[in-house]
């Protein structure tokens, strides 16, 4: 069945976001290789969440960084992407990650918030967070985007 499209010229990017994630034939975006869930979509604020599972595990056995990086840079990517207009596009610039404790691979339930912190002409930035079931912190990082408002 293929996917229907979504006219990016003429939707924001929150109404490019809301309208592709409640699609019943959506697009398919990086969360589902992941199995993230989004919980919320807000001007300049986003959430997503997932279940850490054993495929997700590193050598040691603990859930891979990679997971943690992936849900924050699609959170930050996607509050930013929240305050676009119509057309203009986004892509990360930078990502930096402080990660600050392991999390078990066994169905823990990691949750991401990432708020812009400016929005500019240019460029913008953000800063994200993932929490654990018990609301500790596992990970924090910031990014700066660049974004393409074409001409104009």
């Amino acid at each position: 069945m293929p996917e229907t499209t979504i006219d990016s010229t003429q939707l924001s990017g929150l109404e490019l976001l809301r309208t592709a994630m409640t699609m019943p034939d959506r697009p398919p975006f990086i969360g589902d290789l992941v199995g993230m869930e989004i919980e919320e979509l807000e001007h300049g604020r986003v959430v997503f969440a997932l279940r850490t599972r054993p495929d997700f595990a590193n050598p040691l056995g603990t859930t891979h960084g990679g997971i943690c990086a992936t849900l924050l840079d699609s959170v930050m990517g996607c509050a930013v992407h929240t305050t676009l207009e119509a057309g203009v596009g986004y892509t990360t610039l930078e990502l930096k990650i402080n990660y600050i404790r392991a999390v078990p691979v066994d169905g823990q339930r990691l949750t991401a918030t990432g708020s812009t912190i400016h929005v500019g002409r240019t460029t913008a930035t953000a800063e994200g967070r993932v929490i654990d079931e018990q609301s500790r912190l596992v990970a924090h990082a910031t990014t700066t985007c660049a974004i393409f408002r074409g001409s104009r």
